[in-house]
């Protein structure tokens, strides 16, 4: 079997039958929940398609994504770091599906299997640097620059230039009012990076697009092809197969 998901695409037989038999397949619509907030993490989902966010909820004020993943990652890292639960909120910003497998049943497997534990713990390295550079975008980095990199990690974990995503969408994302996403926009389109339509936006120029990101935009995603492999691309063929 060919897996999109980037995790389960490495995994030699060995160490994917150790799971494979409870991978459930799960169709995951727009704002399926995943994660609770403060509840016991019960399952690990493995995208294949669509996006997750990792949002904070402060008692007041709104709510920020402060990391995403879709294909290249898994849910419930820190269950492989020893806890149960997280502060924070993960749900389904772009439809998809994938597979689940029991908490329960993941945690064996990764203490049986080398190969499995390093692989999801370098994932969760790359995770960790993502967080941190989306923290140095969040207090040092203009609206355009930050929106320029949500849109090039949107673009890393799926297929084609066409993203879709709303105003509304992007100002809860990035933590900032509508008419300052509406205008950050208006600026890149008008460098000729991307084009606007209504609820989705469509990449022009990938490399310029990448470099209107900044410093931001870059470490992460070096790490994750270091420690894990190429994020963007066919996947990996699985030697389970």
């Amino acid at each position: 079997m060919r897996y999109q998901n980037r995790l389960l695409s490495r995994l030699a037989e060995d160490d994917l039958a150790l799971i494979r038999d409870r991978l459930e397949p799960v169709s995951l619509p727009l704002d399926t929940v995943i994660i609770e907030p403060d509840q016991p993490i019960t399952h690990a989902y493995f995208l294949e398609e669509g996006l997750c966010s990792v949002i904070a909820k402060p008692a007041h004020g709104p709510r920020i994504e402060i990391g995403l993943f879709g294909r290249d990652g898994v849910s419930g890292t820190a269950l492989l770091l020893g806890a149960d639960r997280i502060p924070h909120q993960v749900f389904l910003q772009v439809a998809g599906h994938g597979f689940r497998v029991p908490a329960d049943v993941l945690l064996p497997a990764f203490e049986r299997s080398t190969a499995l534990r390093h692989l999801l713990l370098r994932y969760t390295q790359t995770f960790l640097i993502q967080t941190a550079q989306t923290a140095l975008a969040n207090a040092a980095a203009p609206i355009e620059e930050r929106l320029a990199r949500w849109l090039v990690m949107y673009h890393d974990r799926q297929d084609g230039d066409v993203l879709p995503v709303t105003h509304e969408f992007l100002s809860m994302m990035l933590g900032v009012r509508r008419p300052s996403v509406t205008v950050a926009i208006h600026m890149l389109e008008g460098a000729g990076l991307v084009r606007a339509r209504r609820a989705h936006i469509t990449v022009l120029d990938r490399a310029k697009l990448e470099m209107a990101a900044g410093d931001a935009y870059g470490p992460a995603e070096a790490e994750y092809e270091r420690l894990v492999g190429p994020m963007r691309g066919a996947a990996a063929q699985s030697t389970s197969e």
